[in-house]
């Protein structure tokens, strides 16, 4: 019997962290630890010629500075895949320390460590090294005429180029079309709590504790770049201070904390600096899409052609995919999606919240806005004129929908109103403008099999647990109140436990993964136990319920009860006591489906945004937020409202403040703290409203569970671009959005 999925249970991590309670890996504090500090190269391009640690290692306190020169090389070789797929998943298939070769401004040429964090950071502002420096390439523009396309990218994992029908024809029979060129700054992660590791050995046995999305991840990634067998890595990790893909893959800095503190013999913390995090595990990577669209008269797409170019590594083809929703989503025969690379001086890009598709979809649906306006038809309906049943690349129909839900009632509640007049409306000097977007993200999992194990005891009280890890997200509160129903127990007999590798095995919880499969195995679980109590119940002489058909029992607080005559039945309590059973358990597993399903997955919904927009100064501020969002089923209404509210609130960031560039003369990022690049702060966010749209999907999962943490970044960016174009007449092309972009078209002083 269900009680606890969906309820907006508080979260029971919550008194932890606001009160300090709950420990994060940069605050593990171990016997005899030894801190440790990354030396960056401050070039982009060329070789190290020569490191003198002379000064560093007499400085107080330093125990060890490791060089090329002098660090053992490690025995792995890195090789890119998502960490998604439960294989060893480095960040990029580049270890540093390996040779004087630099790829990239920050890449670390040196490790210092010492008995002090303070002593660690001094003396590595004292280590010296000379360089040769060679010409770098770290923008589009640079490398341009050197640009190819690649087989695959994203790890590997998606195809560069999507194509069906023939888009020349279509463009050529449609009656209008939209041809645009979009372009994105880099974006940075910038969680609150920076990567850290602490690594410490006993033998041949070596203990993890990381800051990841994917502890299993970790273990398999340190196993294979050390020489390691899995078992002889251990990975703890307890509370994440945010994410938003930083921590998806497993970068350098881990398995090298690893492999120092196996050199010198004792515990390593290594913590990154601010600075140091955006070059240390990738970002979201600067690029250029052309998107050209036709249609006729009566709004009908005939074509859709993406094509995307962005700077990636030397080492890697790596690209956000931007056309997996943009080919899919849509009714439309002909579509070309194309992505192009530049080799460039710069980490391998890598996985950012909503990747692929918070660009992909603002490009796109930036584009269907301008043919709506074109048209003159409502660009809520042109949208619902053309979304599709089916998913366009495979003919498979969705899993489940609720997209034209998500329209219905996200205009509902925003209000909104079709006539897209530009410049209609005024407050003072502020233009308003309002502006939509389709949201839509795939719904992905992991191909390993989901594992949970769950325990129960005599005094009524369980313990279900799987290695996975608690990120921000509330997974410990919902994955405790989805125990709790498959047991048939009270919310408060439950415990959820999890941070371990020793634990069953759960894939990194990336791509809106984690709320699906984690969900799967507890609840396979918990229901394994239940249902091996109930046989065992209806087995034994001494119940009540002996000799009656297991399907015929409920349980309801602990309670075994015969469904149509509750007076009959007993507690598990009881049925344990008698039997001499201090504790029983049940491993659940879940395997999900595979890319071979007959059914499409995705994830929809509707946005909408309000905007003024300052006539003079070309001040943009945002006023109103608006997202429908059919994620399946609701674990957590309360958890699942805080993660989709941030996606939009990160959103806001990508459209107006988020943006990063490569100064093309020293190959370094420019804004690498938070002093210089921009997030949302509570001043800037404004009314952030939410709409729940439960659609039922038996395919997905055997709770339904779609879920959120991408979705609702999807489209706020292209709705609030589109709300201010309609405030003021101009279309802006580029994120973030400026003043300058939207100053008056005559200077001040002029005529």
């Amino acid at each position: 019997m269900t009680t606890n999925i969906g309820r907006p249970v508080p979260r029971v991590d919550g008194r932890q962290k606001v009160t300090g309670a709950a420990r994060y890996t940069a605050e593990t504090v171990l016997p005899g630890l030894l801190h440790a500090t990354i030396v960056g190269a401050t070039i982009a391009h060329g070789r190290v010629v020569a490191v003198d640690t002379s000064a560093a290692r007499t400085a107080d306190g330093v125990v060890a500075v490791y060089t090329h020169e002098n660090l053992p090389k490690i025995p792995g070789q890195p090789h890119l895949i998502p960490s998604l797929f439960g294989f060893p998943a480095p960040g990029q298939s580049h270890f540093p320390l390996q040779d004087d070769r630099i790829h990239f401004a920050g890449q670390p040429v040196a490790v210092v460590v010492a008995e002090e964090h303070e002593q660690a950071q001094y003396a590595a502002r004292l280590v010296r090294v000379e360089y040769a420096p060679e010409p770098s390439i770290t923008t589009v523009e640079q490398g341009r005429e050197q640009a190819y396309e690649p087989e695959r990218i994203f790890g590997g994992f998606v195809p560069a180029r999507t194509e069906r029908g023939d888009v020349a024809a279509g463009l050529a029979e449609a009656d209008v079309r939209v041809d645009a060129t979009y372009r994105l700054a880099a974006n940075h992660h910038h969680p609150i709590e920076p990567s850290a590791t602490v690594a410490v050995w006993d033998g041949d046995q070596v203990t993890v504790h990381d800051t990841t999305m994917g502890i299993k991840a970790t273990q398999l990634t340190v196993s294979a770049l050390l020489g390691l067998h899995p078992t002889q890595v251990r990975v703890l990790t307890r509370f994440v201070g945010g994410s938003f893909g930083a921590k998806a893959m497993v970068w350098p800095h881990v398995a090298l904390t690893a492999h120092v503190a196996r050199q010198v013999g004792r515990p390593v913390k290594l913590v990154l600096t601010r600075p140091q995090m955006s070059a240390a595990h990738g970002h979201r990577e600067a690029q250029e899409h052309r998107v050209a669209v036709g249609v006729r008269r009566d709004g009908t797409l005939t074509a859709i052609q993406h094509q995307k170019i962005s700077v990636t590594s030397p080492f890697d083809d790596w690209a956000e995919p931007v056309v997996g929703v943009s080919s899919s989503i849509y009714r439309c025969a002909n579509f070309s999606g194309v992505h192009r690379l530049v080799r460039g001086n710069t980490m391998t890009p890598t996985f950012t919240r909503g990747p692929g598709e918070a660009a992909g979809m603002f490009a796109l649906e930036s584009t269907l806005d301008e043919v709506a306006e074109r048209l003159g038809i409502d660009p809520v309906e042109l949208r619902l004129r053309n979304l599709s049943e089916t998913d366009q690349n495979t003919g498979k129909p969705w899993s489940s929908s609720g997209v034209a839900e998500c329209f219905a009632r996200g205009a509902a509640r925003f209000g909104w109103d079709p006539d897209r007049t530009p410049r209609r409306r005024r407050d003072g000097h502020w233009l308003i403008g309002t502006g939509v977007a389709t949201s839509a993200y795939p719904v992905v999992y992991s191909a390993q099999v989901q594992r949970a194990r769950a325990r129960l005891y005599s005094d009524g009280t369980a313990v279900v647990e799987t290695g996975t890890q608690e990120f921000g997200t509330g997974v410990s509160t919902v994955m405790g109140q989805v125990a709790a129903d498959a047991l048939g127990l009270a919310l408060d007999r439950v415990r959820f436990e999890f941070g371990d590798t020793n634990m069953p095995n759960s894939s990194a919880t990336v791509g809106s993964a984690g709320a699906g499969s984690i969900s799967a195995a507890v609840h396979r679980a918990g229901t394994a136990l239940r249902d091996q109590l109930v046989g065992r119940a209806v087995a034994d002489p001494g119940s009540p319920l002996h000799g009656a058909a297991p399907e015929s029992v409920v349980v309801t607080d602990g309670r075994m009860a015969l469904r149509d005559d509750p007076e009959v039945g007993e507690t598990y309590g009881e049925l344990m006591h008698r039997g001499l059973q201090g504790e029983v358990e049940a491993i659940g597993e879940w395997r999900p489906t595979g890319f071979d399903a007959p059914f499409g997955m995705m994830t929809f919904g509707a946005q909408f945004a309000e905007v003024a927009v300052d006539e003079d100064l070309g001040l943009v501020r945002v006023r109103r937020l608006v997202g429908a969002f059919a994620p399946g089923r609701v674990l957590n209404r309360s958890t699942a409202r805080s993660q989709l509210m941030g996606g939009m609130i990160w959103g806001m960031g990508q459209a107006l403040l988020e943006g990063n560039e490569f100064d093309p003369r020293s190959g370094r990022w420019a804004n690498n703290g938070l002093g210089e690049y921009l997030v949302a702060v509570n001043a800037d966010v404004p009314e952030v409203e939410i709409e729940l749209v439960e659609v039922e999907d038996r395919l997905v999962n055997p709770l339904g569970v779609k879920g959120v943490g991408e979705i609702g970044l999807v489209g706020t960016a292209a709705a609030i671009a589109n709300a201010v174009h309609h405030a003021t007449g101009q279309r802006v092309r580029d994120l973030p959005i400026t003043v300058e972009q939207l100053l008056p078209a005559v200077p001040f002083g002029g005529s």
